[in-house]
């Protein structure tokens, strides 16, 4: 017997044929049910990009309607899938219930219609979505660009459920043919989305075009199925080293690889903060909102904190005084935005118990006996990142004083997504040094994981415009391109031509 069931949604239709059973990642082992997508497969891929065609019958304006109804639809207290999915998070996730209530009753107003248009037009350009957008070019001629949706596969990440609603958004916006592929962990909050549109209308194209399935990642015999130039134009995958390489190996002409691969995010403080204890208690609580929000399971969560306190003596001392100061803040944050993880890494907890005899090395800031709750926070009294830094969750952060602002700089690379910075003089100050390093992404301390990135670049990519295919289309006149692949005598004819027309202008 399985706990619940996972229905798949292809293009308008609920399918609860269910065959297959699944863990879901739970601390008790529960289980669900779903449908065989490989007896499926021809209702799960879309055969033929010309069936596209309904995705340009409608309105850029029909688009953000539809969404904004959707969003008003997912409503935890009134729509029976969006609890569902709330409910079964409530096992899976590592997110703590109410953090969980908080993410499915705000994630839907990334649906709103000025959140839409804002994203359309910072990500891609609403002009070159909705239509050709001309351009004269120098020789006179005139060039139209526009950009078309693709049929893309979509393997999305389930620690937080707002990458499911993400998803969708940018699949509308584009117009592109969607397949999403749940994770295990969150197995149902995508679905919701899927089933709600069909309640709010089955046949609208974005309806139409959207199928959402689960399978087991690394299943050759479904995704070789799917995973062709036949069927597809992109991949768009979220994941470890591990999925990625076994999801690149169907990257073949035809078929694009997008990946978002897991990022870190790193908090530099200046000697600012020390200036008065208010100050070092006011940055001490924005450091604890980027490290505690999402429990710590977000790429944009600060895990590795920099502090220009100094490294002597004094300094020690200070870096000590904030990392109590940054524990206490974290256990006082509100439950809607941390309470704790519903599991704790156990490698985690014995490397922090292993250190915490090593007091010339570090010094370990926690409630032993309530760890997996609190978290931890690890001074580090040489200046060194501890060798786990990898593991860091659950609300534990490695607290680094260093002598200089710009020693932080050297642990940048091209996995450092979110820097989080005090004061906010820094972001100028660093702000070229650090994209150079590799830093994605530079904001006030306190808004690593709220500063409105839904418009922004992602992860250092434009992942909209990557979705999309740019389409041109130029129309030439001979007679304004001279001396190209015409004759001398071709040109002189076809410029006399022109001028019975009245087309006089032509390229210097």
């Amino acid at each position: 017997m399985s706990d619940f069931k996972v229905p798949l949604v292809a293009r308008g239709r609920v399918i609860e044929d269910y065959q297959d059973v699944y863990a879901d990642r739970s601390a008790e082992g529960r289980t669900f049910v779903t449908p065989s997508v490989d007896k499926y497969i021809n209702e799960v891929v879309c055969e033929s990009a010309s069936e596209l065609g309904d995705l340009y019958q409608i309105s850029f304006n029909d688009i953000v309607a539809f969404l904004a109804e959707l969003g008003t639809q997912l409503n935890l207290d009134k729509n029976p899938y969006w609890r569902e999915a709330f409910e079964a998070s409530c096992h899976s996730s590592n997110l703590s219930p109410s953090v969980l209530e908080a993410v499915y009753r705000t994630a839907p107003k990334m649906l709103q219609p000025d959140a839409v248009r804002e994203v359309a037009e910072q990500r891609v350009g609403i002009d070159y979505l909705e239509g050709w957008v001309s351009t004269e070019l120098n020789d006179g001629r005139t060039m139209q660009v526009r950009a078309i949706g693709s049929r893309a596969l979509h393997i999305v990440a389930g620690n937080v459920p707002t990458v499911s609603v993400q998803t969708l958004l940018r699949s509308a916006i584009t117009r592109s043919d969607t397949i999403v592929k749940a994770p295990s962990n969150d197995p149902l909050t995508m679905n919701a989305i899927a089933r709600t549109m069909i309640d709010i209308d089955p046949k609208h194209p974005l309806t139409r075009h959207l199928t959402v399935a689960y399978w087991r990642g690394g299943d050759a015999g479904i995704e070789e199925k799917i995973c062709q130039p036949r069927n597809l134009e992109k991949i768009i995958a979220w994941g470890g080293m591990a999925s990625i390489r076994h999801i690149a190996k169907y990257v073949q002409p035809g078929l694009d690889l997008i990946c978002m691969d897991p990022k870190t995010s790193i908090t530099v403080i200046g000697r600012e903060a020390f200036k008065d204890v208010e100050t070092t208690q006011d940055v001490a609580r924005r450091a604890a909102s980027d490290m505690g929000t999402f429990e710590q399971e977000a790429c944009s969560s600060a895990r590795v904190i920099f502090i220009e306190s100094g490294t002597d003596a004094a300094g020690l001392a200070k870096a000590k005084q904030f990392g109590e100061l940054l524990f206490k803040s974290v256990q006082e944050l509100p439950k809607r935005i941390s309470a704790g993880p519903n599991k704790f890494d156990r490698n985690l907890k014995a490397e922090i118990e292993a250190i915490s005899q090593q007091t010339q090395f570090y010094t370990v800031i926690t409630d032993p006996a309530r760890m997996e709750k609190t978290g931890a926070v690890i001074v580090s009294n040489l200046g060194e990142k501890v060798d786990f830094v990898q593991l860091l969750s659950g609300r534990v952060s490695n607290v680094i004083p260093i002598d200089d602002i710009e020693e932080a700089l050297r642990y940048f690379n091209s996995s450092t997504q979110t820097v989080g910075l005090y004061p906010n003089s820094l972001i100028s100050k660093l702000r070229d040094k650090a994209a150079i390093m590799g830093g994605q992404r530079l904001v006030s301390l306190g808004y690593m994981t709220g500063a409105g990135v839904l418009a922004a670049p992602h992860d250092g990519l434009e992942v909209e415009r990557r979705m999309v295919r740019w389409a041109v289309s130029v129309e030439s006149d001979p007679a304004m391109t001279p001396g190209g692949w015409m004759h001398d005598d071709q040109v002189a004819k076809v410029l006399e031509f022109s001028k019975q027309r009245g087309v006089t202008k032509r390229a210097s």
